[in-house]
């Protein structure tokens, strides 16, 4: 392999030069957002973010779902990618997985001879549902040289008819205990930050993580570099997948229920959550420490703006404004690093 290649066109974090660390810049516009809140009156009513741990661990809690999503589709994004599937993943998973977690009680369970199982159980089958998702997506992708944008767009509308006809549209509720345990307290918030670390290791320490950033900057570099492009691809969507999968069974035990409507638009806050963090939608750049931090600035704004009382309309103008704002930002920075 031509590691000089690999080397220039894979901008990984652990060898990129800074001056001042991109996790710092984003810690500092989520501490201006979180002063600016309480300056119009968070604080006044017992809400304190900066002065109220507990505050923060609710918001995280609150975006934990989303922010599993947000690993996988920084990692999709970095390869110059785009997933649009993962709300409709997160779903038919949700669906699949409170299928199997139905406790015998239930007299109109969706499969009464597979009742009371042990949670491993749905909770795999949630993986599986994901993973074949995200399989098919890198397949179509990679193997076909569909546009993501439209292989995913295919995937989301597929994945969320399956989720309605699954059941015809009827939740699936009376979960076990067991399975519920995974959406219970804090857990959620330790599954997104335990998914957060792992996978910032693999982005910044193995292979795996050139690999991607590789192909994001220059493909054809890649190529020639000795890359399997297709093989890398198609593990990076999957790998996305099987995280939609996993956002999809902690909701659903958070839910009690498995609902064909859950994970709407949760693609585009996961996509929003990565852009705001700094991931650039040109690829070859991201990290997911950012987007850790891009998603919970997502949910200090909602949250801000329940507590204040701003309609849910607004909230969304807001989010919009900001997604275009990064991305002008990110092409305003990459045409300043070419004149350099």
């Amino acid at each position: 392999m031509n590691t000089t290649i690999l080397q220039a066109g894979a901008q990984s974090p652990a060898r990129a030069k800074r001056k001042w660390p991109a996790e710092i810049n984003i810690l500092l516009v989520l501490v201006g957002i979180a002063l600016l809140f309480e300056a119009l009156g968070w604080g006044v009513r017992g809400q304190s973010f900066l002065l109220n741990p507990d505050r923060l661990l609710v918001i995280v809690l609150q975006v934990s779902t989303v922010g599993l999503i947000a690993i996988g589709v920084t990692q999709v994004i970095i390869t110059a990618g785009i997933d649009l599937s993962s709300g409709s993943v997160l779903a038919m998973a949700a669906m699949a997985a409170a299928s199997l977690a139905q406790t015998s009680d239930y007299a109109r369970a969706v499969f009464p001879s597979l009742t009371d199982l042990p949670a491993i159980v749905p909770i795999l089958a949630a993986l599986l549902v994901g993973a074949l998702a995200g399989l098919i997506n890198g397949s179509l992708i990679a193997r076909f040289s569909l546009p993501p944008f439209i292989a995913t767009l295919g995937v989301m509308v597929s994945a969320r008819g399956l989720a309605r006809w699954y059941t015809s549209g009827q939740p699936i509720s009376m979960l076990s205990d067991g399975f519920g345990w995974i959406g219970s307290g804090a857990v959620p918030v330790f599954i997104f930050l335990g998914m957060a670390v792992l996978f910032h290791v693999l982005l910044t320490y193995t292979r795996y993580g050139k690999f991607t950033y590789a192909i994001g900057a220059n493909v054809q570099a890649a190529r020639v570099s000795g890359i399997n492009v297709s093989r890398h691809l198609i593990l990076v969507y999957t790998i996305a997948g099987v995280l939609s999968g996993l956002a999809g069974a902690v909701t659903a035990a958070r839910a009690g229920s498995g609902q064909s409507g859950m994970g709407v638009g949760y693609e585009l806050d996961a996509i929003a959550g990565a852009v705001i963090g700094g991931t650039s939608l040109s690829g070859g750049m991201g990290r997911i420490t950012t987007t850790v931090i891009g998603t919970v600035i997502l949910g200090v704004l909602t949250s801000g703006f329940t507590f204040l009382g701003f309609d849910a309309f607004i909230q969304d103008i807001v989010k919009g404004v900001i997604i275009v704002a990064a991305v002008i930002v990110d092409q305003h920075r990459r045409k300043s690093r070419k004149h350099i």
